[in-house]
């Protein structure tokens, strides 16, 4: 019989804390208790159910630290650089440059999530004309605005075109505002015409046409040229295949440690860590070295409790993958309160953990990475993206969160669930989560636990 461990609460991570300590528990500079974030207004997380594992405690003082580390860049002279909406591109760039700190704006929209409304960020969109039938991604016009967040950025950089509507309107809402933008285009994706060269892209599912690869590269020229200027040191070819190297080791350690989750017999991670790991890979949350003593660490933990015959929930729990990353945190919880796991994921990212090319150009690597954001295209591209990645895991259903007011999300839901029907017989549920879900928590629930029983049904022979 293996041993089920048991996540903790927010007060109980108190007295765990101490006993870490007491055992020798060695912290990095960022280490402390959990507990003091909600001090300082994280008040979601008195409501989160957490991992008890010196590596969770350390992710997590990662995560909710990454301001701090953006203040401490910018006082020991360095440049922040916001880079917007690509999610896993230009973030590389930037940081191939000593004295550049990068960060993705977009993290805000889970602040109404974490500070529970307190900071109404939402409310400062909404008097800015930016109201609920956008994305919550809005928040972070609220928080250019209030400046509590983040230091203002040195430069912004933001992909438009085959990207979120919503994201692209808030932002030209937010260079209204005065914060100089350079803009830089991701067509939408297409298969090459009768005779135009193609490519296979990261990730091996996708394909584009080489002359949309050329137009990406010639894109990035621009971003290549602003943060050169707002450096002051020349981004070359060398700088730039050293950091898609340095980032190609990040996603090495997330892939081994979403396979090893994923795969095992019994859940050795829960959802809200891994989901906080996948995040990492988007720009390190501004420490690409820590980012990667965080991974080692989060690898050992689960290694080690596969060797040792334990893990969260039964044995038997529904294995579920999950499309889109979640407004509120907490439903991460409470699909595993259910019965169920997370076996494979699709946050809109894969692109940041697919590896990079490094037998090619520099920034030909990084076009080809462009491109394979899964929304740059079709919503069925994505869907038979989202189709092998499930095979892989062994994925028994599919959750797909609608983001409420995302463009995106009016009819890809839809279309996505269909072909997964279609080609994997999944049973597909769509639930929309917004930032807050204590009013509809009991709706929620309901429906995670009527797609855990129809999966035990199936089963039976």
């Amino acid at each position: 019989m293996t041993q089920k461990l048991r996540q903790i609460t927010l007060d109980e991570w108190d007295g765990r804390y101490e006993a870490l300590k007491s055992a020798g528990l060695a912290e990095p500079f960022y280490g402390g208790k959990l507990s003091r974030h909600a001090e300082d207004g994280d008040y979601r997380l008195r409501k989160l159910m957490f991992d008890d594992s010196a590596a969770a405690l350390r992710l997590w003082n990662f995560l909710l630290t990454e301001e701090e580390r953006l203040t401490q860049a910018r006082s020991e002279g360095k440049k922040i650089v916001g880079v917007m909406k690509d999610l896993g591109t230009t973030a590389v760039m930037a940081n191939a440059l000593d004295n550049v700190v990068a960060f993705y704006p977009d993290g805000a929209w889970w602040i109404p999530c974490v500070m529970e409304n307190s900071d109404r960020l939402l409310a400062v969109a909404d008097s800015l004309g930016v109201d609920e039938s956008f994305c919550p991604v809005r928040a972070m016009l609220g928080a250019f605005v209030t400046g509590n967040h983040f230091p203002i950025p040195d430069l912004l950089t933001c992909s438009v075109g085959a990207t979120c509507d919503d994201f692209s309107a808030i932002a030209q809402r937010l260079e209204g505002l005065g914060h100089t933008i350079v803009w830089w285009e991701i067509p939408h994706r297409r298969g090459p015409e009768q005779g135009e060269q193609c490519v296979t892209l990261p990730g091996g599912t996708f394909v584009a046409a080489q002359s949309q690869v050329d137009f990406v590269r010639a894109q990035l020229v621009l971003v290549q040229r602003a943060l050169e200027e707002v450096s002051g040191v020349q981004l070359d070819d060398a700088a730039l295949s050293s950091a898609i190297a340095r980032a190609n080791d990040i996603r090495r350690l997330l892939s081994e440690l979403r396979r090893t989750v994923f795969t095992a017999s019994r859940c050795p991670m829960p959802a809200l860590e891994m989901l906080i790991a996948e995040m990492l890979a988007i720009h390190y949350c501004s420490d690409r070295e820590e980012t990667a003593a965080v991974l080692e660490e989060l690898g050992a933990e689960v290694q080690a409790r596969i060797a040792a015959g334990v893990g969260f929930g039964s044995p038997d729990a529904v294995k579920v993958f999950w499309v889109n990353p979640v407004a509120d945190l907490r439903v991460m919880n409470l699909l595993e309160q259910y019965g169920a796991r997370i076996c494979g994921t699709e946050y809109m990212f894969t692109h940041a953990l697919d590896l990079l090319r490094e037998d090619v150009e520099p920034l030909e690597a990084l076009a080809l990475a462009a491109l394979a954001d899964p929304m740059a295209g079709s919503a069925v591209d994505r869907a038979a993206r989202i189709a092998a990645d499930a095979r892989t895991f062994g994925a028994e259903a599919v959750i797909i969160s609608r983001i409420p007011g995302a463009s995106h999300c009016a009819v890809e839901g839809r279309i996505i669930a269909e072909h997964l029907r279609k080609t994997c017989g999944l049973a597909v549920l769509e639930i929309e989560i917004p930032p807050l879900t204590d009013a509809i928590r009991p709706a929620i629930a309901t429906r995670i636990e009527a797609l855990v029983e129809t999966i035990h049904q199936r089963r039976q022979p």
